[in-house]
């Protein structure tokens, strides 16, 4: 039961609070007052949108809050419009929580029922769906709509494979094509790079080995007298200079020659060290690699990849990547034919239990509708509709699945005597419909703890009918909490409260109100509905007495 509404910052509402009894409430007020917007303000906190607009010009945010006494405890739900973006939180007890959290509970909360309601009603789908509610066997149409949700996702999921299936063996050729030209070269990822690596590698040692040869080849005088021998016939050479005291310049000094004798005979003997040294280095090699690969072994290599990546257009990272995706669609083709064979026996076996839940459910389905048609035949009645009114439904034999029959309900009805069944919106008044709408409230609402909500159901009603309309509504507040929205005074001075929803300017701006009635305002606001002067006064007076 929901016991108090708060609304602020929404459209035209500033600030509304409504305390609402147990019985029946009732809101009233002339046409484009906003009773309507407060039943969207309800909507919009158990699960609806509403566009940012709808706060109002000059807030930041709008809110809505309620309390519903529930068998297992109070809860508060509120809800948070923003301005700018549009975006909307709910609590639930003071807790941050999901839309999808109150979408789940929204049926135990409230039942809103509206002119649209009317146009549901016409839908065959909806009387299909209202005829599984009172079948009162929800295993047997959960059972359905699984088995048939599997069978639609085993076709699925058939179709898929078979569709990539399709699509691969269209292209087998160029794959197989593709898979023989890279198993000849067997490329490995990064391969490029490590060759291209180790081929510097070997071309630096060679250099080195080439280096260490030519030194010692110029130390050594090989095809011709070496740098040691050389500067060993310049020492003997200086040294008879020396000892011979010619002089090596002008001033006739001849101690100068030993000097440059004793500096070519340490330089010589530096050289020999040299030598010595390069003849004892190994030669270089590329000892950092493990395998036995020479210059031209590796030229020919990169030459057979870079044939490939011409071939085929991709870097060698991708052939590598390009082999293994041949590979895994090479085997999805081989596999795929008994995954099919596998989909296919699964969904035999999911039509099967389709077509035995379907051989339960159609029978069951004919037993309640029979006992519904009854059952609305009495509702109807008490509604004002002539006692000869008669109920039906028809059922049409259909295929949800090929195989498989199911029983399709839609509902008929003889307002009249003498007249051949028919489809509702074929010559159901918009009053008719309405109580008709009623009556299946009446039956179907099950959840005592749900609020009904009316909302100008009773249009197109009037004289002894509404009278009848109002008694139905009133029996229904006996054990439920009702909130109707309403024109009629008749209906409204049945109300445990009344509520008048009215729109005011001040200030250059417009506010809709709503305010609790009591004693003679109630009087008032009856006398309004019934047209004011003096026949408003006396019927007011007349069903207030």
């Amino acid at each position: 039961m929901l016991e108090y509404l708060r609304i602020r910052d929404l459209a035209l509402i500033e600030d509304m609070e409504l305390d609402f009894a147990p019985g029946l409430n009732a809101l009233t007020g002339e046409t484009g007052a906003g009773k309507s917007f407060i039943l969207k303000a309800l909507n919009f906190l158990i699960g609806d949108r509403l566009a940012s607009d709808m706060v109002r010009p000059g807030k930041d945010k709008a809110h809505v809050e309620a309390l519903f006494a529930l068998p297992d405890g109070d809860m508060v739900l509120r809800r948070e419009l923003t301005a700018d973006t549009g975006r909307s939180r709910l609590f639930i007890n003071d807790r941050l929580s999901s839309q999808d959290a109150v979408r789940d509970m929204r049926a135990s909360l409230v039942v809103h029922t509206s002119q649209h309601g009317q146009q549901k009603l016409l839908q065959p789908a909806f009387q299909a769906r209202l005829l599984d509610e009172f079948l009162n066997r929800p295993d047997l149409v959960a059972a359905r709509d699984e088995a048939l949700k599997g069978l639609r996702e085993v076709a699925a999921q058939r179709e898929e494979l078979a569709a990539r299936a399709r699509s691969l063996e269209d292209r087998r050729d160029v794959l197989e094509f593709q898979q023989r030209e890279i198993d000849k070269v067997a490329p490995e990822a990064g391969e490029e790079e490590r060759l291209e690596e180790r081929r510097r590698a070997l071309r630096d040692v060679a250099s080195a080995q080439e280096a260490q040869e030519r030194a010692l080849a110029v130390l050594r005088g090989e095809g011709g007298p070496g740098v040691a021998e050389t500067l060993g016939l310049l020492e003997r050479s200086l040294d008879g200079l020396a000892r011979l005291g010619a002089a090596p310049g002008s001033s006739g000094d001849a101690s100068g020659w030993s000097g440059d004798v004793a500096a070519i005979s340490a330089f010589r003997q530096g050289l020999s060290d040299l030598e010595r040294r390069l003849r004892r280095r190994p030669a270089p090699t590329a000892s950092d690699s493990d395998d036995d690969l020479d210059v031209e072994s590796i030229e020919k290599r990169l030459y057979e990849l870079a044939q490939l990546r011409r071939k085929l257009r991709r870097t060698l990272d991708e052939i590598v990547d390009l082999r293994r995706e041949i590979e895994e669609n090479l085997s999805f083709l081989d596999a795929c034919r008994l995954d099919l064979r596998t989909l296919e026996r699964e969904e035999e076996a999911l039509k099967e239990r389709l077509c035995a839940v379907l051989a339960g459910l159609n029978p069951a389905r004919r037993e309640a509708a029979a006992r519904l048609a009854q059952a609305l035949e009495g509702e109807l009645t008490g509604l004002g509709f002539s006692e000869h009114v008669r109920v039906a439904f028809e059922f049409t034999p259909y295929e949800p699945w090929p195989g498989c029959v199911e029983d399709r309900a839609r509902l008929l009805w003889v307002p009249n005597p003498g007249q051949p069944p028919q489809p509702l919106d074929r010559i159901a008044s918009g009053g008719e419909l309405s109580r008709f709408l009623l009556a299946v409230v009446g039956l179907m609402a099950r959840d005592e703890a749900a609020t009904l909500i009316f909302d100008e159901v009773d249009s197109g009603v009037g004289g002894l009918t509404l009278n009848r309309v109002s008694d139905r509504l009133a029996a229904l507040a006996e054990r439920r909490q009702v909130i109707l929205i309403t024109h009629w005074p008749q209906l409204a001075a049945r109300a445990d409260r009344h509520f008048q929803v009215s729109k005011e300017v001040a200030d250059n701006a417009t506010f809709t109100l709503c305010r609790r009635l009591d004693g003679e305002d109630i009087r008032k606001e009856l006398a309004r509905m019934a047209g004011g002067g003096g026949q408003g006064e006396a019927m007011a007076r007349e069903l207030t007495s």
